[in-house]
């Protein structure tokens, strides 16, 4: 397994942020490409290929993209013409950087698969899935929004076997309450791509009352906090010894990428958590 992080936590320019990548021995880069100077349209051949040269210059790959434009996702019928097209843009765009990954949050997939909003999550990753065959590309859902077992069962109900897993364990143990080492099993064959986050559940509540709250700006008096809380590698509830053992046994070998969302020194955490991880591949 190769370690990565998310350049966009360092929370600095991208160039000076893949520098510091490589800094602090990072193998690999994931950057956010949805808006900016990496939206698609914002960048030409040629920019793609100086940005590419620069990436391999400091001696690191592109791991994945993400193509997150937050909101509910897919699951409002009439957005996702729109956010289908310019994902297939990012589609693109990962190729173009020597990529095959491209992760998102879908929305929360529904328990009941007669659920409305199921068949118009199913539609849109028919399209990207169907999108993703034709270009060598895998359309990622991070996890987090429901059980593992949920997002199994949606993934088995797609055609495509472009529509895959950006896994991400602090997801489950804060959000959703589950297991993320028995996740892996559940979800073995389609996972691509890893998030190396941790956390801590305080209280459980639905799901979707969280990720609404992150959809629409805030809901009333609810503080995130009193729910979860993201800490540094190891000092939260992924048992990092079980849950890399799993990858493993699994097959996994692609990348771990370092997220890191919060926190007044990211650049000390990032560091501390590349630390972590070569320690526990040894």
């Amino acid at each position: 397994m190769k370690i990565g992080v998310i350049v966009d936590s360092f929370r600095l320019p991208l160039r000076e942020a893949i520098k510091k990548a490589k800094e602090v021995g990072a193998e690999g880069i994931q950057i956010y490409a949805v808006s900016g100077e990496m939206a698609p349209e914002n960048l030409t051949p040629s920019k793609r290929k100086e940005l590419l040269n620069y990436i391999k210059d400091n001696g690191l790959v592109v791991s994945a993209l993400v193509g997150d434009f937050g909101g509910h996702g897919f699951a409002i019928k009439e957005d996702n013409p729109k956010r289908i097209e310019a994902s297939k843009r990012i589609m693109d765009l990962a190729k173009d950087l020597e990529a095959n990954v491209v992760t998102t949050h879908i929305g929360v997939i529904p328990s009941d698969p007669n659920h409305d909003r199921y068949k118009i999550l199913q539609e849109a990753c028919e399209q990207l899935g169907e999108y993703g065959d034709n270009v060598g590309a895998y359309f990622a859902i991070e996890t987090g929004p429901e059980k593992t077992e949920t997002l199994k069962k949606f993934l088995d109900s797609l055609k495509s076997r472009s529509v895959a897993v950006n896994y991400d364990p602090a997801n489950l143990v804060m959000v959703t309450g589950d297991d993320p080492v028995k996740g892996v099993y559940t979800l073995k064959g389609y996972i691509v791509h890893t998030h190396a986050k941790d956390g801590i559940m305080k209280k459980q509540t639905d799901p979707e009352i969280i990720y609404n709250f992150f959809a629409e700006g805030g809901i009333g008096d609810l503080r995130l906090e009193d729910y979860f809380e993201e800490v540094p590698l190891g000092k939260g509830q992924v048992d990092f010894k079980a849950y890399l053992a799993a990858l493993r046994d699994i097959g996994y070998d692609g990348f771990l990428t370092i997220e890191r969302e919060v926190g007044e020194n990211p650049e000390k955490d990032i560091k501390e958590a590349v630390e972590f991880l070569k320690g526990m591949l040894k």
